[in-house]
C-alpha cells in the first residue's frame, strides 16, 4: 500500500483537511480497476491520511513526454479511462480534472485514474454535493487549461460530457504529442 498524508501548513487549514478527506471517501466509494483503490481513510493527531494501493509505473504524462503513443496503445488506455469514468459516472462523481498527470499507467500497461480532488458528487436527486468542499458557483471555473470543455472554460457547470471531452484532449495529446 501507499499512504497519503496532509502535513504542514495545509495540514492546519480546516478547508483543506475536510477536502483531501471528502476526495478520499468519494473515491474508495469506487471499485473499478481502472480508478486507484483506497484502503482507508482517516486522520491520527489532526493529521489525514488516506491508504491507498500501491502504484508502480509512470504519469501519463511522463510516458507522453517521450513522444506520441502508437495508435492501438492510445485507444487501449483511452478506453480503459473511459471505462473508469464510466464507473465514476454511474455512482454519481464526475472528476472534472482529468488530464495526463491525472492517469497513471501501471508497470504492466493497465491505466488508473487518480486524484479526485475536484470531483463532484451527484445524488439520485439530481441535487449535488461537492465531494471536494469546493462549491461550484456561476463563473468559477475549475480544472486545467488545455483540458477544459466549453462549459468548464466559460464558468457553467460541468457533468460527465466535460470528463469525457477532456479525456477527448488526452487522447489527441497521446496521439500526437
Amino acid at each position: 500500500v501507499a499512504i497519503k498524508v496532509v502535513s504542514g501548513e495545509i495540514a492546519m487549514q480546516p478547508d483543506a483537511r475536510l477536502r483531501f478527506e471528502q476526495e478520499a471517501r468519494a473515491v474508495a466509494a469506487l471499485s473499478h480497476p481502472n480508478i486507484v483503490a483506497i484502503h482507508d481513510v482517516g486522520a491520527i493527531d489532526g493529521v489525514p491520511y488516506a491508504v491507498t494501493e500501491l502504484l508502480e509505473g509512470e504519469s501519463l504524462r511522463v510516458r507522453v513526454g517521450r513522444g506520441p503513443l502508437p495508435w492501438r496503445d492510445a485507444a487501449e488506455l483511452g478506453l480503459a479511462v473511459a471505462e473508469g469514468l464510466a464507473a465514476a459516472h454511474a455512482r454519481g462523481i464526475e472528476h472534472r480534472d482529468v488530464k495526463p498527470e491525472n492517469l497513471f499507467v501501471t508497470a504492466d500497461g493497465r491505466v488508473k485514474i487518480l486524484d479526485f480532488g475536484l470531483a463532484r458528487a451527484v445524488t439520485a436527486g439530481g441535487e449535488t454535493s461537492i465531494a471536494t468542499g469546493l462549491a461550484t458557483e456561476a463563473g468559477l471555473v475549475l480544472g486545467t487549461v488545455g483540458y477544459l470543455s466549453p462549459e468548464q472554460a466559460r464558468g457553467e457547470a460541468a457533468g460527465p460530457p466535460s470528463d469525457v471531452f477532456a479525456l477527448g484532449c488526452v487522447i489527441y495529446q497521446m496521439l500526437t504529442n
